[in-house]
């Protein structure tokens, strides 16, 4: 019996500016950028999927930014909340912390539910468990009457305490589901304490979820419905199996159903992606420490992985706390698309606002602004005829001119490379700072870690930061342009659960009662693994929050015998003391469960050749592996020097180059200052050492 052949898994990461699509295809590791079409991103999939033109069946697996984006133009569903009377006002009143001190024109971000559409129930339940109060008949049918008649889209519930028993929430549950419309309920989602980060969470996950659900729901008939039109009757039955599956900002994939169910868990999942991918090409290299630093079009995402990614539940999007467990990156506005301006004082600004794909730089033939990329362009550290292997020319001329009337009309004295030369020691200060507060400020030595650069952009500012910051090693990945979506093809499937306990610890801690917790978090894991059909062995990690009595926040180690000493040791590390006399606090315990994906082996990479734009028709180019490698005129520290370029491809694995240098490639363009000397490794890695 022939063996049925496996199907094609593409990983696809739509941005801002460009979607990216990775493969392996007959062992070759294959890469494709198309245009991003923001109003509606399902198009430049469909688009992307009909240049690979694969005949078979798909396995999808998709980071998405529609839930960011949603949030940030708030463009989600018309949201009902119901909570415990006299809590109606809770996400509105917030915390006292205020993200600007001395503003006194600071305005708050307004929630995302306004106060006609939220419900008070007359519920109580104690914080150990005890039922106080619970809703009557005629109260829950009131309820019920009263939403409807404010046409929400979706619903939110999140009942003080419910984490600790949710019979109160799922009566309400069960009424409401008359209504037809999405619920979202915090004991399911979110079963932890502070109400006013859980309550945010769900509203958030009940405020994207109709946006998802139609999202998701409209690409998988877009692919189904474009593949079954271009392949033959013979195959249009594979053609309806196309799967989907998305990353979650926890580093994971998970299926469809659950990402339209808990749509909350998706936010960031774009910047996860590019942490699992950066990491997973360190180890390659034999770096384990490292801080990815990946520069995109409209902002930076930073983190540090030490062997495994770390993650944190203190997410910000848009103003809002998202309590969900996603990993640690910190995220500034500083991109190649980013605007520079000039303040009321004269003083050169970038960012955060971006030129976005649309008009995007000046350079890519519509922008009027100029950019992080126009400047790197005007200072020579972007060649022209050599923008994404050459499938598109940027416009240099238009470039000049528009940036130098712009000037003009600022009333600025600079010169052209003196304006692009602050605007890329601007943005790289920003960037730095950025680096700082996931490595310095958390008790971690940069000096310690490699720095992992990619994104469009990350290669042109890598060599500067790891100087500013004393990091040994920059390195480039073998898709330094796409690593977000590399990132998603290798990831695990990965499903985060967690219950918040709060129990008082002197002495050893009640390992029997732990064991017991986490018994019952692993049946739920394996019950949800079995319920998708997932193949393959269900690792698990268990961890637990902990604190001193008295602190207001946690640090996450590792559920173990030594778990108390563990706790000490890191709180030392981190805050520089600890109490071995003080009574501590279990908080909330954590479970993560994954199936491990199939891993890379050494594969070969390709690009595809299929980018095409309206941009002016590009003169002749060099050969770039021809024995006279090109040289040009490249700014660097105000002192135009001849630099070489060199073509990715054409770099002997293991030979010993020197700077200063420009290394062109399909998916990015990696500056090499003067006196760095650079080399690519065996695993198809750039790596630049920093003297």
């Amino acid at each position: 019996m022939p063996r049925r052949p496996q199907p094609l898994r593409i990983a696809i990461d739509t941005g801002g500016t460009f979607t990216d699509c990775v493969w392996i295809d007959r062992g070759r590791l294959r890469m494709l950028k198309v245009f991003s079409t923001p109003a509606d991103p399902s198009k430049s999939i469909v688009e992307a999927l009909r240049k690979i033109a694969h005949n078979g069946e798909l396995v999808l697996l998709h980071g998405t930014t529609v839930g960011t984006n949603t949030l940030l133009e708030r463009k989600g569903a018309r949201t009902a909340l119901i909570t415990t009377a006299g809590f109606e006002d809770a996400i509105e009143i917030g915390r006292q912390a205020r993200p600007k001190l001395y503003d006194l024109f600071f305005d708050r971000v307004e929630p995302l539910v306004p106060t006609d559409l939220r419900f008070g129930i007359n519920e109580r339940t104690s914080s150990d468990g005890k039922i106080l109060t619970a809703p009557s008949t005629e109260e829950l049918k009131s309820l019920t009457k009263k939403v409807a008649a404010n046409q929400p889209q979706a619903i939110a519930i999140s009942l003080l305490f419910s984490f600790t028993n949710p019979k109160n929430e799922l009566a309400i549950a069960e009424e409401l589901n008359s209504l037809g419309v999405p619920l979202s309920v915090s004991h399911q989602i979110l079963p932890e304490f502070r109400e006013y980060e859980r309550t945010s969470t769900v509203v958030v996950n009940a405020y994207l979820q109709p946006v998802m659900q139609r999202y998701l729901e409209n690409l998988q008939k877009s692919l189904r419905r474009d593949v079954a039109r271009n392949v033959s009757l013979s195959t249009t039955r594979t053609a309806q199996s196309t799967r989907i599956f998305v990353m979650q900002s926890s580093g994971g994939i998970t299926s469809l159903s659950a990402a339209v169910r808990e749509p909350v868990r998706t936010v960031l999942s774009g910047p996860a992606g590019g942490v699992v991918g950066a990491a997973a090409t360190a180890r390659a290299s034999g770096f384990d420490r490292i801080i990815a630093f990946d520069m995109g079009g409209t902002s930076t995402d930073v983190s540090l992985v030490e062997g495994a990614s770390t993650t944190a539940s203190d997410a910000q999007v848009a103003g809002l706390p998202i309590s969900i467990l996603s990993l640690d990156i910190h995220t500034v506005g500083a991109g190649g698309g980013s605007l520079a301006r000039f303040d009321a004082a004269g003083v050169l600004r970038v960012g955060p606002e971006s030129a976005g794909a649309d008009p995007g730089p000046i350079c890519y033939g519509r922008g009027t602004q100029p950019t992080v990329t126009d400047a790197n362009l005007i200072l020579g550290r972007l060649q022209p005829t050599l923008f994404l292997g050459g499938d598109f020319t940027l416009d240099l001329n238009r470039t000049r001119a528009i940036t130098q009337e712009w000037l003009k009309q600022q009333g600025s004295p600079l010169t052209l490379d003196q304006f692009a030369a602050g605007v890329i020691r601007v943005v790289n200060a920003t960037m730095e700072k950025a680096i700082r507060v996931v490595s310095i400020e958390r008790g971690r030595d940069p000096r310690d870690f490699a720095l992992v650069a990619f994104g469009g952009a990350g290669g042109l500012h890598a060599c500067a930061l790891a100087e500013a910051l004393s990091i040994p090693h920059v390195i480039v990945p073998a898709l330094p342009g796409a690593l977000s979506a590399l990132g998603i093809l290798v990831s695990d499937v990965v499903k985060d659960y967690s219950r918040t306990v709060l129990w008082r610890v002197s002495g050893k801690p009640p390992i029997k009662r732990l064991k017991q917790e986490f018994s019952t978090l692993e049946k739920r894991a394996a019950k949800d693994f079995r319920k998708e059909a997932w193949p393959g062995r269900v690792h698990q990690d268990r961890r637990i929050d902990i604190r001193y009595r008295g602190q207001g926040y946690e640090l996450s180690v590792p559920f173990t015998r030594n778990l108390l000493a563990d706790f000490e040791r890191e709180h030392r590390r981190r805050y520089g003391y600890a109490h071995p006399a003080r009574e501590l606090e279990l908080v909330t315990l954590r479970l993560r469960a994954l199936v491990k994906s199939a891993k890379l082996g050494t594969t070969h990479v390709e690009k595809m050749d299929h980018v095409r734009t309206a941009a002016p028709g590009r003169p002749s180019r060099a050969k770039l592996d021809s024995p006279s490698t090109p040289k040009v005129p490249v700014v660097f520290d105000g002192k135009k020097l001849s630099t070489t370029i060199n073509s990715r491809e054409a770099l002997k694995p293991g030979r010993t180059y020197s700077g200063p240098a420009i290394i062109t490639e399909y998916s990015a363009t990696t500056v090499i200052p003067p006196r760095k000397g650079f080399h690519l490794d065996r695993a198809g890695n750039l790596i630049v050492t920093i003297p």
